[in-house]
């Protein structure tokens, strides 16, 4: 049971950092559909 809790909360932990940690290094939608290699043809 101890280690079902511990997964529980990493996922909380980790689902909650992870759209502040990848907006902070520049990965976000706005960057992945715009630029020189993207056609909008």
């Amino acid at each position: 049971m101890k280690a079902f809790l511990a997964a529980v909360a990493a996922m909380v932990v980790i689902t909650v950092a992870a759209p502040y940690t990848l907006d902070r290094i520049g990965h976000n939608a706005a960057d992945a559909g715009s630029g020189p290699d993207v056609r909008l043809d």
